[in-house]
């Protein structure tokens, strides 16, 4: 099985390029995150003509989960991160889709920090990690799978000195990302290329693209169960150089498990 994720920036503007990837990558499962649509306004028509079914999370102008299966339609699980029930935000989705239960994330940026966002955030984040611990008694496979907006380390940043005030960096929110690694789950890109410096966003300014200044926000956390059938994991870095893409790649894993 072949899952992805994908910070599409408006799945509206940007749907050809999304189409052209889907048929270029053929993944099994996909993770959308900030489709700037409403839920009346997703192109379902479109994504299914691509030969993939979808459950959507809508918001209007911001955020907006959504996950794609290919040939199948993904079982909803739930909608919404829980523990707040005032939280409006369209953040997080989740499905099982061929005996995988996964949950897509659209973690908050936070900046200004420090702030109300950045205290959302953490909030946020905190929230993540007591659903994470429901989930880690499920023996079956799991993936918490998105744009967690956070670089762990050095290694996922390429001027780290440069960042160290910003909520994508903050000690607070990579101390959060470690304590959901150490509670075990398997951030599967570092496993898989433990000393490589690997990018999955560039922004819009400065020509980051150009000169692959580049942050590694969109992860793959895995319980044990689906870490072991691991096999291979990448960023399809070049989708980022299309016209009119994304400030984010696509990323994708590989894993034995029977789409």
């Amino acid at each position: 099985m072949k899952i992805a994720t994908f910070n599409i920036n408006g799945i509206n503007g940007r749907l050809p390029v999304l189409l052209k990837w889907l048929e270029e990558a053929a993944p099994d499962v996909v993770c959308l995150q900030e489709l700037k649509a409403q839920q009346d306004n997703f192109p379902l028509q479109a994504i299914e003509k691509a030969g993939y079914g979808a459950i959507w999370h809508g918001q209007k102008s911001w955020n907006g989960v959504a996950i794609l299966a290919r040939d199948a339609e993904p079982v909803e699980t739930r909608r919404g991160l829980p523990g707040d029930p005032e939280d409006v935000q369209s953040r997080y989705i989740e499905a099982a889709v061929g005996g995988v239960l996964i949950g897509n994330i659209y973690l908050p940026n936070g900046n200004p920090a420090p702030g109300p966002k950045f205290d959302y955030k953490l909030a946020w984040f905190n929230r993540l990690l007591a659903h994470a611990g429901e989930l880690s008694s499920i023996e079956a496979p799991v993936a918490l799978v998105g744009d967690y907006n956070v670089m762990p380390t050095a290694l996922d940043v390429y001027k780290p000195e440069r960042w160290e005030g910003d909520a994508l960096f903050r000690p607070e929110v990579r101390s959060l990302f470690k304590a959901l690694v150490d509670s075990g789950w398997t951030d599967a890109i570092r496993t898989l290329h433990p000393q490589e410096q690997i990018f999955t966003f560039w922004d819009y300014f400065r020509n980051a693209w150009g000169r692959n200044a580049g942050l590694r926000l969109d992860h793959f956390l895995l319980n044990p169960t689906l870490a072991r059938s691991l096999r291979a994991g990448n960023v399809d870095r070049h989708v980022r150089g299309w016209p009119k893409s994304s400030d984010h790649a696509p990323v994708w894993i590989e894993v034995d498990v029977e789409a």
